[in-house]
C-alpha cells in the first residue's frame, strides 16, 4: 500500500518535490519498500498557473485539514517562515505524521520544541535541506559522528553573500557593484538583508551548533552576527596581502574546557591555505574539526530548487522507511545542556588597519594600548607616508572583548587618524 504525502507550499523547491517523486517513482519505491504518492498540495491561492503539469484535484488551501488528514502518513514543509509553518508541522506530529522540512528559520527558533513534540508522538522530523541544500551535511553531524567530540564546525553557508565575497576578491569589484551582479544572476533577492547582514547564515549556525554538540539550548539570538555591508576594497587588499581571502563565516566551537559553546557569524580573514578559502562562487561549504575524525569538509550546492529538493527526497526516503519499521529518531532525547558563551569570551585573532600619524613614537602608544588590554601582536607593518600612513597589526588570539576594548582604546589615541578597518581572522582550531 503506497505511503500518502502531504505538500506544504508548492513553489520553486515545492514544484521540483512532485517532479522527482513522479519521474523517480520507480527507484523511491524499490529504496523504500514501498511507493510514495502526493496525497495533496496546499497553497495559498488556488487557479494559479504553476506550468508543472500537476493535478489540479490535488491543491487545497486548506492546510491544517491536510496535514491531520487520516490517510496522509508523511508530510513536507517547504512553505517557509516561523507561522503557519510552526502550527501545520506540530499539528503533523501530533497527528502521528512523520515531517520532513527545509525550514532553517523554524528550526533555529524552535527546534527543541518540534524534536519534543516528535519525540513525545513516536516520529520522524527530518531537516537535511534546512542548513546547506544538497550537502549531506545533518546526518553526518547527527548520526555519523555520535561517538566523536566534535570541538569546531565552520562553514561558508550563505551562497549569496559567498558570490559578493568572490567577486570582490577575484575582480576588484566593491560591494555594490558585486550585489547588483548576484541580483541579476538570480543569486540574491530583491531585499537581500537576510543573507548580507548574516541573518540567514545565524539560523543554520544556530541548527548547526545543536547538532555538533548535541544541545538543544541553541537558538539563532544566541549567535553573534555581523553581515558583510561593511566590507571594503581595503578589507579584500589587506587579506590579500597577508595571503588571505575574506569570507561570511558560520563558526561554531566548543570552549577549552569543553563547558560551554560559541556560536557566531561575520567576515573573516581566512588564510589562502584553508579548504574553505578555495570554495568560488555561490558553493557552500562546511569544515568539521572532530578528535577522532579530525578534519572533514563538506562541500556543494547551498541553494536552488533541485539541490533543496534533493535533500528533501533523501529524508522522506528515510522517514518512510522508518514508518515501514515502525522505527523514529529521537533527537535531542540526550541533551548535554551546553550554554552559549557571550561573544566576548570567545577567543579569536583581530586584523586593524589604522590611519595614523607618521612621526616616531605612534607605534610605542599603539602597542602599548594593546598590552594594557592584555592582547599581544603577532605581526605589525607600516604602509605609506606621511599622510597616507597606516599601521596593519594582527593580534594573537585572545578573548574578544579584550580585543574590542583595545580596538575603542585605539580610537581615542591622538596619534590615529582613524581605525580604518577590524576584522577577525581565522585559521584550523589551536592543536587541531
Amino acid at each position: 500500500m503506497a505511503m500518502k504525502v502531504a505538500l506544504l507550499g508548492c513553489g520553486v523547491v515545492g514544484a521540483e518535490v512532485v517532479r522527482l517523486l513522479d519521474e523517480q517513482a520507480a527507484e523511491l519505491a524499490a529504496r523504500v519498500g514501498t511507493s510514495l504518492e502526493i496525497g495533496g498540495i496546499a497553497v495559498r491561492r488556488l487557479g494559479r498557473d504553476r506550468g508543472t503539469g500537476i493535478d489540479p484535484a490535488l491543491f487545497t488551501t486548506d492546510a491544517m485539514a491536510l496535514v491531520t488528514r487520516d490517510d496522509i502518513d508523511l508530510v513536507v514543509e517547504v512553505i517557509g517562515g516561523i507561522e503557519p509553518a510552526r502550527s501545520l508541522i506540530l499539528a503533523a506530529v501530533k497527528s502521528g505524521k512523520s515531517v520532513v522540512t527545509a525550514n532553517k528559520a523554524l528550526l533555529a527558533e524552535d527546534g527543541a520544541v518540534i524534536h519534543a513534540a516528535a519525540r513525545d508522538a513516536g516520529v520522524d522530523v527530518y531537516y537535511e535541506a534546512s542548513v546547506a541544500g544538497a550537502i549531506p551535511l545533518v546526518r553526518p553531524l547527527r548520526d555519523s559522528l555520535a561517538g566523536d567530540r566534535v570541538h569546531r564546525v565552520m562553514g561558508i553557508v550563505n551562497g549569496t553573500t559567498n558570490f559578493i565575497l568572490d567577486r570582490m576578491d577575484a575582480l576588484g569589484a566593491g560591494f555594490t557593484e558585486s550585489l547588483e551582479e548576484a541580483q541579476s544572476l538570480g543569486y540574491a533577492e530583491a531585499d537581500p538583508t537576510a543573507d548580507v547582514e548574516g541573518f540567514d547564515a545565524a539560523a543554520k549556525a544556530a541548527i548547526l551548533a545543536r547538532l555538533a554538540f548535541h544541545t538543544q539550548k541553541v537558538t539563532a539570538a544566541d549567535v553573534h552576527r555581523e553581515g558583510i555591508t561593511d566590507v571594503t576594497a581595503g578589507d579584500i587588499a589587506s587579506a590579500k596581502a597577508m595571503g588571505c581571502v575574506v569570507k561570511l563565516l558560520a563558526i561554531c566551537q566548543r570552549s577549552a574546557d569543553g563547558a560551554s559553546v560559541g556560536v557566531r557569524v561575520h567576515p573573516v580573514m581566512l588564510p589562502r591555505e584553508h579548504p574553505l578559502a578555495t570554495v568560488t562562487e555561490a558553493y557552500n561549504a562546511v569544515f568539521v574539526e572532530a578528535e577522532s575524525a579530525g578534519r572533514l569538509m563538506f562541500y556543494g550546492a547551498g541553494a536552488g530548487g533541485a539541490p533543496t529538493a534533493s535533500a528533501v527526497l533523501g529524508d522522506l526516503v528515510a522517514v518512510a522507511r522508518n514508518r515501514l519499521a515502525a522505527t523514529s529518531v529521537a533527537e535531542g532525547a540526550h541533551d548535554t545542556g551546553l550554554p552559549v558563551h557571550p561573544m566576548g569570551q570567545t577567543v579569536t585573532r583581530y586584523h586593524v588597519a589604522l590611519d595614523v600619524a607618521d612621526r616616531p613614537g605612534v607605534l610605542a602608544r599603539v602597542a602599548e594600548v594593546f598590552a594594557d588590554n592584555g592582547v599581544s601582536i603577532k605581526n605589525v607593518r607600516q604602509e605609506g607616508f606621511g599622510d597616507d600612513a597606516q599601521l596593519v597589526l594582527v593580534s594573537h588570539q585572545a578573548p574578544d572583548a579584550a580585543l574590542a576594548a583595545t580596538v575603542e582604546r585605539l580610537r581615542a589615541l591622538d596619534e590615529v587618524r582613524s581605525v580604518a578597518s577590524v576584522m577577525r581572522v581565522e585559521a584550523f582550531a589551536e592543536g587541531g
